[in-house]
């Protein structure tokens, strides 16, 4: 009885095993990237966050198709940690009205004012002051990898004459610096003691997150206040002149000049009071990735 022939089989792998060898590469790739974020970075987390995201979108970004990559994203401003963080600090009464959150095209700029932050005519930073930045600086240095600008601002009053600083550039300079100082040594101590567990477990890295080389101090001096007074104030003195012409003319006589000479200087008075008020300040700019 004659055998059968077997039939011939068919060259190369079986149709399935393509897309089988497909789906194992990318879940070998997505294990990776879980095991390469074993050690948590908010910055690199949000770069895959945002690639996964993308890549679910009809295109995907690639250099076929002119995308941007992952590194040329702005990570701050669409990194919703930092801004919840503080608003959640600024939520406290004890803070209302001393935080202020500004986006900017170098960054999230977060303003702190209205408050006692150093000395008088000194960089030493109050008690008030650290318990602020104590929290500001955990919400900032803690959820971002960005690099961290941090101003500091003098008012347009004078120097005493026995200051240690030179010019108002020095002491703004020395103020911005005293901040950084706090965060990299005073506040980076405290976070290692508090989270002494999760140091000693890998879970939390100070020496990562207050890295020195993340932070710049910028003085600023009183220009910026001069500015703003000069701006606020301009108003005011044209009335003054205009005012001052009309006496000139005869068309008011000295009691009126003085009347409304003296309304308007308490106007001009109170306006450099409250913008003086408002450079009792610090700033810190959290910087786009990138820039």
């Amino acid at each position: 009885m004659a055998r059968k022939k077997c039939p011939e089989c068919k060259s190369g792998s079986p149709a399935w095993m393509s897309t089988f060898s497909d789906m194992n590469s990318l879940l070998m790739t997505f294990f990776i990237a879980l095991v390469a974020m074993s050690t948590l970075s908010p910055g690199k987390f949000q770069q895959v966050s945002v690639g996964i995201q993308t890549a679910f979108k009809t295109t995907p970004p690639g250099v076929l198709v002119g995308g941007k990559s992952l590194s040329q994203e702005p990570l701050v401003t669409s990194n919703a940690g930092v801004r919840q963080e503080v608003l959640h600090i600024s939520a406290n009464p004890k803070y209302k009205g001393k935080i202020t959150i500004k986006e900017t095209d170098k960054g999230l700029l977060v303003e702190l004012h209205n408050m006692a932050f150093f000395k008088p005519n000194s960089a030493e930073l109050t008690s008030e002051a650290k318990q602020l930045l104590a929290q500001i600086g955990i919400a900032i240095v803690e959820h971002s990898t960005n690099p961290l600008w941090v101003y500091g601002y003098t008012t347009d009053l004078p120097l005493p004459k026995d200051s240690i600083y030179p010019s108002k550039w020095h002491l703004s300079s020395a103020r911005a610096a005293s901040v950084v100082w706090f965060f990299v040594h005073e506040l980076k101590n405290t976070r290692a003691n508090e989270e002494v567990v999760k140091v000693m477990n890998g879970q939390f890295d100070p020496n990562y997150w207050y890295n020195p080389s993340r932070f710049v101090a910028i003085g600023l001096a009183d220009v910026p206040m001069k500015k703003e007074l000069e701006s606020k104030s301009v108003v005011v003195e044209q009335k003054l002149q205009a005012l001052r012409q009309e006496y000139a003319s005869g068309q008011i006589n000295y009691e009126q000049l003085s009347g409304e000479a003296s309304a308007l200087n308490s106007q001009l008075k109170k306006i450099t009071l409250n913008v003086r008020d408002s450079y009792r300040r610090v700033d810190i700019l959290v910087r786009r990735q990138g820039e």
